[in-house]
């Protein structure tokens, strides 16, 4: 049976992933906490519900996906029925990295397989415990045939690139993506990038400052800050900043305690070089908040920063981890002028109840995806797309979007024969003009 054709075949083989998956569900979140203390709740909310679901969605309707889609046809066509068939690309390549790495493996590998490619899954280094479970999971599923699991460093990733793919996808940051788009060039194989960038979160005067902070705390802690579409820095009134520094740190003891060390609910910093580049960010800054560290277990507390200067390092870069700077601003060119200063970035958030502002910014600003009043949850709704802009991502997925860049999209005429207006053919004579009458009818 050829999987490439056969939706069942498709269907069941996904089946039995949610099977084994769900039976394995144990050992998976023990494998996220032995790689970087992911607590237990987080693993399940942002890594094997979420796949789980996933799988669930697609069961359900890979079938009505899969079907060839009519289309209006063309009056010249006519007579004429016009469909989108979706097709696999073949062989594809999924390259999953260490932040979300049960989540950001599997959700692709779902799509990729419901669309029927043949797939191969090369989970990150840097959680060997979660890969080692992924390799175990896939293997129990899919003959090597359909789907295989590589696992290794950058280099057999690098190997990896330099073989023909008929599509690739990439998670991760801005300077491998760029790699990984180089390599595609290279036989223009298509590519879909979900990258990151210095995602900005505006609080205005207006907004409810104690539910902002909540919501921007728990956006910002969740997986100890390790997240593409994290609040990167806060844009906050010049009149409410003391007031919101004073809640943004009320809130972080009420989510983690009085020592953020201690709490089980807390995540680690995923290896020793992003501990200390996090350390690295916080040279020469003025600490609202935060900075504990401890090399030992790769700890780094929630971190507030008091206006840092644009030239500064945590500035420059995409934080990724619990330090999140706040900046005020006292003009809505203040604004303009440092989200400008950066890329289009993955996410923005807009706390505010002034809709007229509101507005104003979702117009101006090119990114991703983002909230208003909320931070990460746009991700939760799998009939929105995900994915960047510019600098942080090509493409986007989740859902049926997610089959969707996964097939290629093949157009077909089926042309009836019991007519034939001879007006295309030549010799065209004095056909000109009927057919210039024609197209004003088009």
């Amino acid at each position: 049976m050829n999987h490439r054709t056969d939706i069942n075949y498709r269907k069941e083989s996904l089946k039995k992933l949610l099977h084994v998956i769900t039976k394995n569900e144990d050992a998976i979140i023990k494998a996220l906490y032995d790689d970087f203390k992911k607590p237990a709740f987080e693993a399940v909310l942002t890594e094997t519900n979420y796949v789980i679901s996933d799988l669930k969605e697609t069961i359900k309707n890979i079938s009505s996906w899969a079907k060839p889609k009519k289309v209006w046809g063309s009056l010249l066509n006519f007579p004429s029925s016009d469909f989108i068939y979706s097709e696999p690309y073949g062989n594809v390549l999924i390259l999953s990295p260490w932040n979300y790495p049960f989540q950001l493996a599997l959700c692709p590998l779902v799509a990729a397989v419901a669309a029927g490619n043949k797939v191969t899954l090369k989970p990150s280094e840097l959680t060997p415990n979660t890969s080692a479970i992924i390799s175990k999971i896939i293997s129990e599923t899919f003959p090597v045939k359909d789907v295989v699991v590589i696992t290794g460093d950058a280099t057999i990733a690098a190997d990896l690139l330099k073989k023909r793919w008929d599509y690739i996808f990439f998670t991760g940051s801005v300077g491998v993506g760029k790699i990984v788009a180089k390599a595609a060039a290279e036989n223009l194989t298509p590519v879909t990038l979900e990258l990151g960038g210095k995602s900005p979160c505006i609080v205005d005067e207006t907004a409810n400052l104690e539910l902002s902070a909540r919501r921007i705390v728990w956006g910002k802690i969740i997986n100890a800050g390790q997240t593409c579409v994290a609040p990167d820095y806060i844009l906050v009134h010049h009149k409410m900043k003391d007031a919101f520094v004073k809640f943004l740190i009320q809130e972080i003891q009420k989510a983690l305690g009085p020592n953020p060390e201690e709490s089980p609910d807390y995540a680690r910093i995923i290896n020793l070089k992003n501990w200390e580049r996090q350390l690295s960010l916080l040279e020469g800054q003025k600490i609202l908040f935060g900075g504990e560290s401890n090399k030992d277990s790769l700890y780094l507390a929630p971190t507030l920063l008091d206006n840092p200067s644009m030239d500064s390092l945590v500035m420059k870069e995409e934080i990724f981890g619990p330090v999140l700077p706040i900046l005020s601003y006292e003009s809505e060119n203040d604004i303009e002028k440092i989200i400008s200063s950066f890329d289009k970035p993955l996410s923005l958030y807009l706390f505010s109840e002034n809709k007229s502002f509101i507005d104003e910014v979702l117009k101006k600003y090119s990114f991703g995806g983002g909230c208003i009043n909320d931070t990460v949850m746009h991700l939760v709704n799998n009939r929105l797309p995900f994915g960047g802009v510019g600098n942080s991502g090509m493409g986007a997925y989740h859902g049926k979007l997610s089959f969707e860049i996964f097939s290629h999209q093949k157009s077909i005429v089926k042309r009836g024969t019991w007519l034939d207006v001879p007006l295309r053919y030549a010799p065209y004579n004095d056909k000109l003009k009927t057919i210039r009458q024609l197209l004003k009818w088009i």
